[in-house]
């Protein structure tokens, strides 16, 4: 029963990562996509918002990976090097989710003017 559980979430995990790519995939390609066909149109789209859309999605992306990563540690045996492993992954993403936010928004996510919920101040 337990390795069919263990089974489960390993199939779990990887299917999340594969959500977690997708998402980077799909998104690089519709911001690019948009970037090329607005640059035939009237409104030509800044530099600035391919920018914003990519770092979005890939914003997007790797917090998908950081929850696959998250799910699959329920599997391992608690060895210490690939608890460090897969540790050292998570901070390099979140570092990377971190500064790409401080790059889209232009502030540090703490100094947000408007609440992101309501989009009031």
């Amino acid at each position: 029963m337990e390795d069919k559980v263990k089974e489960l979430i390993e199939i779990t995990a990887l299917v999340i990562e594969v959500i977690g790519i997708m998402v980077l995939v799909i998104g690089i390609f519709l911001a690019l996509g948009r970037y090329t066909f607005k640059l035939q149109g009237r409104n030509i789209r800044s530099f600035q918002q391919i920018r914003e859309e990519l770092g979005r999605a890939i914003l997007l992306g790797l917090e998908i990976l950081i929850a696959a990563d998250i799910i699959a540690t329920v599997v391992y045996d608690a060895k210490m090097d690939q608890i460090l492993k897969l540790g050292l992954i998570i901070l390099i993403r979140t570092f990377l989710s971190f500064t790409l936010e401080v790059e889209i928004e232009g502030k540090l996510p703490w100094k947000q003017e408007k609440n992101r919920t309501t989009g009031q101040k």
